[in-house]
């Protein structure tokens, strides 16, 4: 069953923003997108040239009946004209968080300009709405979506530079919203790009292109705000949504086309999966975070571009300890990575460097999973390293020495993260919950696999792992990724020797 998404907002009688971008949005999220709706603009794609307010009775009877049968997972929140608008969805937010096993997600796009920059509240009390976003709403929103124009009318403070886009989203935050994302489509800093920031909790997240040069852009803020919604209400961390939404606007940027005389609206295209449309990840050490300044740790030898492996590495055995190994290896399988997570282990360095040898004689590809000083001491074929180890290991030395990388991805955020330093494979999991390691909040499942294989494979290898076993096999493989990683299905199998030889007919059959 498809998630529920409200969208509590304007109507743009133009079809380009207000809640007729956010359905188009929703749709292409996969989720079913209802409406309450604020105000009736007429406008086109030229001019806002009336704005008429539905009355309070009017948007109360829209919230409940929509509260009786199709209660939300995620509300997005767009264009409220006047203060008591802004006093009821508060009421209602607060009911639904007190009452609601299950409170929705909320989204806040505080729309106060249309493209054409006319105001879209009601400019005679625009100092008391500002109020009662701070006093009423903020504090009942999870993510709140501003512009540099909104988030300066909100904030006061002018975004000069990436200290000054932290010090809005800090000041947003004392006010009651947990996460703050500045979209910079009117930040051209540096010249020529496009930057949006997200501080989420105390997590900064950059995203960065090159700008898309197009006029027509209307209704970008609306669909980001309601992409985020929809990805929220699917169960992507917000970090994952804002990467697929930004995703998703630059695809619509790239099409989009003129319909009247002014501003056409960006276009509704599909799910994003195209790496093309997508944003870099801003790191230190980046050229994109040079050019903002960020601080970059001395010590960290940033590396990009490694040695290449096989494109399908088949049947991928992950196992712990030397024996496990070398049963694999005797068994036929051509990739395993030895990961041993006792770093304590007296007999590390020379289960390491006996695992690095035997793979040699199998002609195989083993794989030494973080210990990465003893797999260059021993010249492995390729060391595997997690996100948290990205900056801790001496990157450049491994790629000088020739070895393959592999990184860990848990999301399409730490994807594209991964994606700076061209690895020789990315595995993307976990795809279901396992007891091998903690996995909580990480559970990706077959439809994100579905999404990241058509990104990935035609630049990496792409490894599908966590919790597969013969019964699921058949549905990883289905989706096309080129190698699939198990644990259990072989250490924890009655027979281990039969158990390798049904995965691998498995995936020969289903392979594609």
């Amino acid at each position: 069953m498809s998630e529920v998404v409200w969208t509590i907002a304007g109507s743009d009688s133009g079809g380009g923003a207000g809640i007729q971008a956010d359905l188009h949005a929703m749709r292409s999220f996969g989720v079913h997108g209802c409406s309450a709706i604020t105000a009736l603009t007429a406008q086109n794609s030229v001019a806002v040239e009336a704005l008429n307010a539905v009355s309070l009775p009017v948007l109360e009877s829209q919230l409940q009946a929509l509260a009786t049968d199709l209660p939300p997972k995620a509300i997005k929140i767009g264009m409220l004209a006047n203060v008591q608008q802004i006093q009821l969805i508060a009421e209602h937010l607060r009911y639904y968080r007190d009452k609601w096993p299950q409170p929705p997600v909320v989204v806040y796009d505080p729309v106060a300009i249309a493209s054409s920059g006319d105001s879209l509240i009601e400019e005679d009390a625009q100092a008391d709405i500002v109020d009662a976003i701070k006093t009423h709403l903020l504090p009942l929103v999870d993510v709140v979506t501003p512009n540099v124009h909104e988030t300066q009318m909100l904030t006061g403070v002018y975004l000069i530079g990436p200290s000054a886009m932290r010090d809005a989203a800090v000041r947003l935050q004392q006010w009651g919203v947990n996460s703050v994302i500045i979209k910079g489509g009117h930040w051209d800093y540096p010249q020529g790009y496009c930057v949006d920031f997200c501080l989420h909790g105390d997590q900064e997240y950059w995203l960065g292109n090159e700008r898309v040069i197009t006029p027509h852009s209307h209704g970008t803020g609306c669909s980001l705000s309601s992409a985020i919604a929809a990805c929220l209400a699917k169960g992507y961390p917000l970090k994952d949504a804002f990467i697929l939404a930004k995703a998703y606007i630059n695809a619509g940027l790239k099409v989009a086309q003129r319909y009247g005389e002014g501003v056409g609206p960006v276009a509704h295209t599909q799910f994003p999966e195209n790496l093309d449309d997508f944003p870099q990840v801003i790191e230190p050490g980046s050229w994109l975070g040079d050019a903002l300044d960020f601080d970059c740790d001395p010590d960290f030898n940033y590396a990009a571009g490694f040695a290449s492996c096989p494109e399908k590495l088949g049947l991928y055995a992950v196992v712990d300890s030397f024996a496990w190994l070398e049963l694999c290896l005797a068994h036929g399988i051509k990739t395993v990575q030895l990961r041993i997570k006792d770093a304590d282990s007296p007999n590390l360095e020379q289960d390491i460097k006996r695992a690095i040898e035997l793979g040699r004689q199998h002609d195989a590809q083993v794989f030494i999973n973080d210990h990465w000083q003893l797999a260059l001491k021993h010249g492995a074929y390729g060391v595997h390293l997690g996100q948290e180890d990205l900056h801790l290991a001496n990157l450049k030395a491994i790629q000088d020495a020739g070895m393959r990388l592999g990184l860990s991805t848990h999301g399409f955020y730490e994807m594209l993260l991964a994606h700076n330093y061209r690895p020789s494979y990315l595995a993307f999991g976990a795809i279901y919950p396992t007891t091998t390691k903690d996995m909580t909040g990480q559970i990706q499942g077959l439809e994100k696999l579905k999404h990241f294989v058509p990104l990935m494979r035609r630049h990496y290898p792409t490894v599908a792992i966590g919790g597969i076993d013969v019964t699921r096999l058949p549905d990883v493989a289905k989706t096309g990724v080129a190698s699939i990683a198990v644990v259990r299905a072989i250490t924890e199998a009655s027979d281990p020797a039969a158990a390798i030889a049904q995965l691998q007919q498995l995936m020969v059959q289903y392979g594609d």
